[in-house]
């Protein structure tokens, strides 16, 4: 099983099954880039069903034990329960999720329970209806998501994440309400800072709000307590309401990094290996795999990729930025999060 050059096994895999969503939100897509005109990925520069299924039970083989369904917005992509039966069907795979903006969850998530899906995260800023219009860059109501989740948990995709992307002066006043509504359901919210993913986004340091504030916030309101972690590797930081009803989390990626014991590997939607969601390049599996690799070829292009792999962006990030922009005045480059998700 490989380890990287700081001693972190490959566990977790991201799948990409799709560059489209039906979404433009700013820190992610906005509309203004990618509006009408704007050329996707064809089917042909799509892994298939089949190469997703093949390079996932590689990926298994050198020790991943959990797959995560992302986009843009997988449910885009047509007869996603067909995939999720196919993953579902590797020998090794202890956990199956799917990171979805809810919007057409309701209509799919019996269908992808039935086809062995185990539980979804859903991405929703904010229960307000003008600010979510706003966040979702298209004016769709918040409602569809809420019917989504509620779905969701009629069928057992159970337990549901709540991903809210906090972003002071648009949404940060409302964190309070979405964690109560979270807590009473058995929901678990976890609140993410603000990220400078991809080149878009315009991220501003400025905007970001640090999990402390976010904590002090709801602790006011909802008494919270530490929770220790589920396991090595966990992205959110864990708190429990000191009532005994629930949890709840922070993903402090800006002001807390928690890169040292990073697992995750990321597939794009055209077959690239990222080992890092701030990557700028990753590697070809799609070529050689329709070039006639074997999955031992291929095992050992992902081994050699992730024996050498020392990414800390997180961690670096102030010192990176401030590097780059002596030497050329610019910001690193790196991929766009709708092609590796998040």
């Amino acid at each position: 099983m490989p380890l990287d050059t700081l001693n972190r096994p490959l566990r977790d895999l991201r799948i990409s099954v799709t560059d489209r969503c039906n979404f433009r939100c700013p820190y992610c897509m906005p509309a203004e880039v990618y509006g009408e005109r704007y050329k996707f990925l064809s089917k042909a520069q799509m892994l298939s069903f089949e190469e997703i299924t093949r390079l996932a039970a590689v990926f298994v083989g050198l020790g991943v034990t959990k797959l995560r369904i992302t986009g843009g917005e997988p449910l885009v992509r047509a007869d996603l329960e067909k995939l999720v039966a196919m993953l579902a069907g590797i020998d090794g795979v202890q956990d199956m999720a799917m990171t979805t903006n809810g919007y057409v969850l309701a209509a799919h998530a019996q269908p992808l329970r039935d086809a062995g899906l185990s539980r979804v995260t859903v991405s929703l800023d904010t229960l307000d209806e003008a600010i979510f219009g706003q966040l979702n860059g298209l004016g769709h109501s918040v409602d569809r998501v809420l019917e989504g989740i509620q779905a969701a948990d009629d069928a057992g995709l159970t337990p549901i994440k709540i991903n809210s992307v906090v972003v002071r002066g648009v949404n940060d006043h409302t964190i309070v309400d979405l964690a109560r509504w979270c807590k009473e359901r058995g929901y678990i919210a976890r609140f993410i800072e603000y990220m400078d993913v991809g080149n878009l986004n315009n991220w501003d340091e400025s905007e970001v709000v640090p999990a402390r504030e976010i904590l002090d916030r709801i602790n006011a309101e909802l008494p919270i307590e530490p929770a220790s972690p589920n396991y090595t590797g966990e992205v959110a930081q864990r708190w429990r309401f000191t009532d005994g009803e629930g949890e709840m989390g922070v993903i402090a990626s800006v002001t807390a990094p928690f890169c040292g014991d990073c697992t995750r590997a990321r597939l794009s939607t055209d077959g690239k290996l990222f080992t890092c969601l701030f990557g700028s390049e990753g590697t070809d599996l799609m070529g050689p795999m329709r070039d006639g690799a074997s999955d031992e070829d291929i095992a050992a292009i992902i081994a050699a990729v992730w024996d050498r792999r020392e990414d800390r962006y997180s961690e670096l990030r102030a010192s990176l930025r401030r590097a780059l922009r002596v030497t050329s005045g610019a910001t690193p480059r790196k991929v766009e999060m709708y092609r590796i998700g998040g």
